[in-house]
């Protein structure tokens, strides 16, 4: 009984960074979509170049702001 409480106080400390790397996962996968369709959908229409490159830079801050965000709340509730 004690060594699984002593195993929990250890992971307690680490809560945050684990929280982190897990908020982590899912804007990496976003920011690969965005960016691998981004240049499928170049490929396929040059024309509409600038629109697709705006709408990849607005899709790519939007995910970023979400690993940013992943960072800061395991601050705010420590």
């Amino acid at each position: 009984m004690s060594a699984s409480v002593d195993l929990a106080a250890g992971v307690s400390g680490n809560l945050g960074a684990v929280a982190y790397g897990l908020a982590a996962i899912g804007p990496g996968v976003g920011i690969g979509l965005v960016f691998g369709h981004s240049i499928e959908a170049m490929a396929r229409q040059p024309e509409a170049m600038p629109i697709i490159r705006q709408n990849m830079f607005l899709g790519f801050a939007l995910c970023e702001v979400l690993a940013l965000l992943g960072l800061v709340v395991p601050f705010i509730f420590k």
